[in-house]
């Protein structure tokens, strides 16, 4: 076990002082023993301490201090002899290592470098080598070393690839190099590329050498030989890919110098497809109308305005289940695409009803569905509950084309209804009130609903009156309107220090965990019920007694409010010490304060409390006769 000594020293500010070494100095510092030299390290001034001293021998790590750099710069490292005690003998360490010695040091917590995969075996002395250092360190000083790799590895690769050894490399093996990224060279892998083994470019001509920079890649035939034999020019990437050899890319050959470049769709239809040789005629396919190529999907639907159209009228080369007939185009005809209808689908409204019709075409598109009212393509999600208004409940009554909910019904709306939307039942989902229920597929209930609070609210009281109004509001239910003075029309009003009182310290069933208490009716799982009947109403039932029995003995039993009101506690305000305790505080006795007479002491419970009752009144019982009078010390 270190034992360090402590030994302090009052200084004064100008004067000599002397000391005595508490222990032997360890060995490095064994030039500085003796009495004359303590000042080299201990600070003569006052309020001076060590660590000036120490930098100004300890240069390096000053250095590095000051540069914000290495072990001692971090935050809390301003105590040097916390850390490295000393005068415990010429052989102690000066490193107050951990139990295990240098092998128990936190290297990722307290050296900012974590030892990953290989360093993590590593023995210590390994890389905490002078030539590993930088900075004037002693030869078996622990600092100077650096966070990168190449104080301590050689660079294989001669600074072609540049300093960053991690980008590429990890330290649990070296030759995984899965943290290189192709992609961020100027030649990233594509298509049959990527699966080729490193070696396979890098080793040229198998090589045993790898090299990775420079390495020729402008054109593939670096790589490739050319099965053109040069016929078709340099060029490789012109008309070949990387997916495949036999793959020819589309811009080999350019048809927008054709009469039809190829745009949308069909740039990705294979060329035997429109060139098929064994069609006649087909080195130069017609293609003045769509028509030309494809045949009318709607048998004879596709009018506008009561004329037939081609193909290009509604859909675009982008694709054919991609129309061109666009939401602006639709506000022409007879039903304008608004709201949600301008996103929906097509096909959506579109569609073919029952089976497949042959007047409808192989697309099976129904050109022109009914939309005299929404009910022709929604069904009535309310289950008919509104059947009776007038309207028969026309969806546009309620709803709008910007989306089903919410719906348009404001608390303004409400408000011609039975039930006025005031307060907080202004901002409650409909949802709150209408509750889910099997009415349509909107499963909301709209009719037969009870208007008054116990229709959607449990009573946690269980009041007779079943009124919420005359402690509640509609813009909460929490908290209440029972104030002090409210209280009042109660069996326990809340008069002095009552007022201020959280209610939860009388009432305790408001401390219960439980669900809120205005829970709707329907709401399944616990419920916290709020009897509000607490029983208590002497001082006793709620305060314990800071007097212990003192007072049991009167009249009154120790009632509290026979001293003390109900403002506070403290001053007994109803005490009167002549005629309650038989002893007036006259004259200076009206100054002195309580705690002087009245002294703490345990009952035999243990309890401290403090006496009251049963005190001497007689004057020698606190005061002692003064010397030189009858009685008194000689």
């Amino acid at each position: 076990m270190r034992i360090v000594l402590t030994l302090a020293i009052a200084f004064a500010s100008t004067a000599a002082f002397g000391q005595v070494s508490p222990g032997p100095l360890a060995r490095p510092h064994a030039k500085y023993e003796g009495n004359a030299s303590c000042t080299k390290c201990h600070a003569s001034s006052k309020g001076a301490g060590m660590d000036v001293r120490c930098l100004d021998c300890h240069e390096a790590i000053r250095t590095r201090r000051a540069a914000g750099r290495g072990f001692h710069a971090r935050e809390g490292m301003d105590h040097c002899a916390k850390c490295h005690p000393d005068h415990a003998g010429v052989g102690f360490a000066l490193i107050d290592w951990p139990k295990d010695g240098p092998v128990g040091f936190d290297h990722g917590r307290d050296a900012g470098y974590e030892l990953k995969g290989k360093h993590a075996i590593v023995k210590c002395r390994d890389c905490h080598q002078a030539k590993h250092r930088t900075g004037s360190f002693s030869s078996s000083s622990w600092l100077g070393l650096e966070t990168t790799c190449r104080p301590c590895h050689d660079d294989a690769h001669k600074g072609s690839l540049g300093p960053e050894c991690e980008r590429c490399h990890n330290p649990s093996a070296w030759s995984d190099v899965t943290g290189f990224d192709h992609a961020k060279t100027d030649f990233a892998l594509t298509g049959k590329h990527v699966g080729l083994v490193c070696a396979k470019c890098h080793r040229p001509q198998g090589s045993e050498t790898t090299v990775l920079k420079p390495l020729s890649h402008a054109e593939c035939s670096s790589c490739h030989k050319d099965a053109h034999d040069g016929r078709l020019g340099p060029k490789c990437a012109a008309c070949h890919v990387t997916e495949g050899f036999k793959i020819v890319a589309r811009g080999g050959f350019d048809h927008d110098k054709t009469r039809y470049p190829l745009r949308g769709a069909h740039r990705a239809v294979a060329c035997t497809t429109c060139h098929d040789p064994k069609k006649p005629g087909s080195a130069k396919p017609a293609f003045t109308s769509c028509g030309g190529c494809h045949a009318d999907r709607h048998a004879g639907q596709g009018t506008l305005a009561g004329k037939s159209v081609d193909c290009a009228a509604c859909h675009d080369v982008s694709g054919f289940k991609v129309p061109a007939f666009t939401v602006i185009r639709h506000a022409a005809t007879p039903f304008p695409l608004d709201g949600k209808h301008a996103a929906v689908p097509c096909a959506k409204c579109h569609h073919p009803v029952g089976p497949p019709d042959p007047q409808h075409g192989a697309a099976g598109a129904v050109m022109r569905p009914r939309h005299e009212s929404c009910a022709a393509c929604h069904a009535d999600a309310h289950g008919g509950q509104f059947a009776a208004r007038p309207d028969k409940g026309a969806c546009e009554s309620c709803h709008t084309t910007a989306g089903f909910a919410p719906s348009r019904m404001t608390p303004a709306d409400h408000a011609r209804l039975k039930v006025t939307l005031d307060g907080a039942h202004g901002r409650i989902p409909c949802a709150a009130c209408h509750v889910v229920a099997r009415a349509g597929s909107a499963k909301l209930v709209f009719t037969g609903l009870k208007t008054d609070c116990a229709g959607c609210h449990r009573d946690p009281h269980r009041f007779s009156d079943r009124s919420c109004a005359p402690c509640h509001t509609l813009l909460t239910f929490v908290p209440s309107t029972v104030g002090a003075a409210e209280h009042a029309r109660f069996a326990f009003r809340l008069d002095g220090a009552h007022g201020a009182v959280p209610c939860a310290l009388c009432h305790l069933e408001l401390k219960a965990a439980a669900p809120h208490v205005s829970s709707l009716v329907d709401a399944p799982g616990a419920f916290r019920a709020l009897p509000f009947r607490d029983p208590r109403r002497a001082c006793a039932e709620c305060h314990a007694g800071p007097h212990g029995t003192q007072f049991a003995s009167r009249a009154d039993g120790g009632r509290c409010d026979a001293c003390h009101d109900v403002n506070a506690f403290k001053p007994a305000s109803r005490f009167d010490h002549g005629k309650d305790a038989g002893f007036a505080l006259t004259r200076a006795h009206a100054t002195v304060p309580c705690a002087r007479c009245h002294l703490a002491r345990r009952d035999p419970s243990g309890t401290s409390i403090v006496v009251y009752h049963g005190l001497d009144v007689r004057c020698q019982a606190c005061h002692a006769p003064k010397a030189g009078t009858p009685g008194g010390a000689s």
